[in-house]
């Protein structure tokens, strides 16, 4: 296999992975709007493994805050 033709398989590898990734995502928001739309309340949280010390802080990313912004989810402010 060439050099050229087993980048072309990666890279076709890959667009399946974000498309799959893209759908997955339009799911859930559309489910997280349906949720919203018959009066019901979603959250999402964050908790420590069994076993693991808890942490001292959380910190979310700029990823992280464009994650819940695409399901409509505002992070709560302390």
């Amino acid at each position: 296999m060439s050099s050229d033709a087993h980048v072309d398989r990666l890279m076709g590898k890959l667009v399946r992975a974000v498309e799959v990734s893209l759908k997955a995502t339009e799911a859930a928001r559309d489910t997280v709007a349906e949720i919203l739309k018959r009066g019901a309340e979603t959250g999402i949280f964050f908790a420590h493994g069994r076993g693991a010390p808890p942490p001292t802080s959380f910190e979310l990313t700029e990823q992280d805050r464009d994650f819940l912004r695409s399901f409509s989810i505002r992070p709560d402010r302390d």
